[in-house]
């Protein structure tokens, strides 16, 4: 492949209202955006930076900026390492091989179809109980919810979601905030509330401390969980791994460590960062691997591109269109 011109612009988008997780707030969201061409083919991906992993918006540009002239995306993985920089150039050259070879990612990259459909999660940020049930009941056509806890409270957050939702499929997402003394008390309230999963309960630290631990609901890694290489490294630790192409450094090693994650027997979440549908659209094609998709990082914002990513009966996810990505 001959040499791409590769840009980078950062964008900021509104959070609808405020979006509050263990580790703080936020009103919006900054992402990354990388369009590569040749002159007549364009190609676009979009990441997030993440402080918790030591990114900020600058070392990510100038990450993306020293990758300049790359085209090919084994060379990329070997330029950069995973993270959001990478995951922007390597969604950006799928798009790109896509359009220039008049086919989709998913049929270039041979990934398997489904029918579907695809529910996602919607999100209940952090907050008091009856605040979070609140939420919950406002949110009548989504029927699966993840719901973000902070560990002081949690017992009394989840149940309160559950009474005012007994009809909806919900999962926690606790962001590394019990400690090991919580895991089981809060492991049985969980199980008491139908929750299906828990995600990272304790800091990454912690982590030998789910070693034999019983299991009344599975617990997904996330903080701890970045690529296929991981897998060693945590073991039998895990039921579930969070699949996010900002963690993987694109969509090449994300359905690679998807595939991964299948053969170690471990359950997926398909993930995302606060993000607008441009990163939506590469994330949705690891679907047919996903036990459980997270992609509703649009619906959580005030506004979205055009054209969008859609939603159907309130968080069912629809194929993205061609104009956005892929």
């Amino acid at each position: 492949m001959s040499k791409l011109e590769l840009d980078v612009a950062v964008e900021t988008w509104p959070v609808d209202g405020t979006f509050t997780i263990s580790r703080g707030s936020r009103r919006e969201t900054v992402v990354v955006v990388v369009t590569v061409g040749d002159g007549s083919v364009v190609g676009r991906g979009e990441a997030v930076p993440y402080p918790r992993y030591g990114e900020t918006v600058d070392s990510v540009v100038a990450a993306i900026r020293s990758a300049a002239g790359i085209s090919d995306r084994h060379a990329l993985a070997q330029r950069l390492p995973a993270g959001a920089a990478r995951n922007a150039i390597d969604c950006a050259l799928w798009d790109f091989e896509a359009k220039r070879a008049g086919l989709s990612v998913a049929d270039l990259a041979g990934i398997p179809t489904a029918a579907g459909p695809y529910t996602t999660c919607f999100t209940l940020s952090l907050a008091a109980p009856d605040e979070m049930a609140a939420k919950a009941a406002a949110a009548r056509d989504k029927t699966l919810l993840k719901l973000k806890l902070g560990g002081d409270g949690d017992a009394q957050r989840m149940s309160a979601v559950r009474t005012a939702r007994p009809d909806a499929r919900l999962v926690a997402d606790a962001n590394e905030a019990w400690l090991p003394e919580q895991l089981g008390p809060l492991l049985g309230a969980a199980a008491a509330s139908g929750i299906e999963l828990v995600e990272q309960p304790l800091p990454t630290g912690n982590d030998a401390a789910l070693a034999e631990r019983p299991r009344t609901v599975p617990i997904c890694a996330d903080e701890s969980f970045h690529t296929a290489a991981d897998f060693a490294r945590l073991g039998r630790l895990y039921d579930a791994v969070n699949i996010k192409l900002d963690k993987t450094g694109g969509l090449t090693e994300a359905l690679a460590t998807a595939r991964q994650a299948q053969r170690h027997g471990l359950r997926i979440m398909v993930g995302c960062m606060l993000s607008t549908s441009l990163a939506m659209a590469p994330a949705s094609l690891l679907a047919p691997f996903a036990d459980w998709l997270d992609l509703d990082g649009p619906l959580l914002l005030a506004r979205d591109r055009d054209p969008p990513i859609g939603y159907r009966e309130g968080s069912i996810l629809l194929p993205a269109p061609r104009q956005l990505w892929g």
